[in-house]
């Protein structure tokens, strides 16, 4: 009889196509995971967020604007990022308009620990402030350059079109399907990025929670490293699975997405797209978004 001590990794990953591919190894038993019991817990990007600062779960997707508040528990993995390279989060209105003209106007957000929230307040001149700080929890505020509101991520482009808000910040699968309800692309931050940086965005990523100890958390992020690259190597396999997670999208658009998604970024992001994230949050951090400096730790 076995008495090898088990030890359960309580893992929160957003329920779209994307995370499902990664996760699908681990999620179905196609890995062998030793020690480790993975039970996945399926939320929005925003509440993982959340419940990240309180440290509730040992792996957790993040944002990257949110880990910039969390460097004390957790640490990066360098393995299931999703990196946006000449494309990302869009802006989107029902009349068409410039970027300018998004100023002073009123913009549904998912969430203001997103890095969705981040890149839009960097590429308007926000600042949120006081008791609309990014790491407060609220449903409304002023970043100074616009206002917001904040609803789930999948509900915007219903807030849009409905014409509850002057504009919607849309993240996931909404990027390829907003054209389907008629509004018009008003910025892609992704393209601006590059624009401004030279570098891709980098989006979300996998956070460790450092009291694991080092042994586990390395352990654990190379599980993970393994279940991406079973998606990739059994794609097929893995896009039936995800495609249960994909809120009104065909088999063509899932397959597009995911590879938006999960790719040799979701790897490893390397040097350039650590370089990406490091430059994402002393932008941050220079625009006072950011309260303090932010150390990166990668593990794997």
């Amino acid at each position: 009889m076995s008495t090898e001590v088990v030890t359960e990794i309580r893992v929160g990953h957003s329920p779209d196509p994307d995370d499902a591919f990664m996760f699908h190894a681990l999620a179905n038993d196609k890995i062998e995971t030793g020690r480790y019991r993975f039970t996945h817990q399926l939320q929005d990007i925003e509440t993982l967020n959340r419940r990240a600062l309180d440290a509730e779960l040992e792996l957790t997707a993040v944002s990257l604007h949110g880990y910039a508040f969390l460097t004390d528990t957790y640490a990066l993995c360098a393995c299931g990022a999703s990196v946006g390279d000449d494309y990302g989060p869009m802006v989107v209105t029902r009349e068409p308009m410039g970027i300018d003209d998004l100023k002073g106007k009123t913009i549904a957000v998912p969430g203001t620990l997103t890095t969705a929230f981040l890149g839009l307040n960097l590429c308007l001149g926000g600042c949120p402030k006081g008791e609309h700080s990014p790491r407060n929890l609220h449903t409304e505020g002023d970043a100074g350059a616009f206002r917001y509101v904040v609803h789930p991520f999948d509900e915007i482009l219903n807030v849009v079109e409905r014409g509850e808000a002057d504009a919607g910040l849309i993240i996931h699968e909404g990027q390829l399907t907003y054209g389907d309800q008629g509004l018009n692309l008003v910025v892609d931050l992704g393209k601006w990025w590059l624009q401004e940086t030279g570098l891709p965005l980098p989006l979300g990523a996998n956070a460790i929670r450092k009291d694991l100890g080092q042994p586990a958390m390395d352990e654990v992020t190379a599980l993970l490293k393994q279940s991406i690259q079973y998606g990739l190597d059994h794609r097929q396999e893995a896009l039936e699975y995800a495609l249960q997670f994909g809120r009104d999208l065909d088999p063509t658009k899932a397959d597009k997405f995911v590879g938006m998604y999960v790719n040799d970024w979701t790897l490893d992001f390397g040097e350039r797209g650590r370089k990406a994230v490091a430059t994402l949050l002393e932008r941050g951090h220079e625009a006072g978004i950011i309260p303090e400096p932010v150390e990166l730790e990668f593990i794997g």
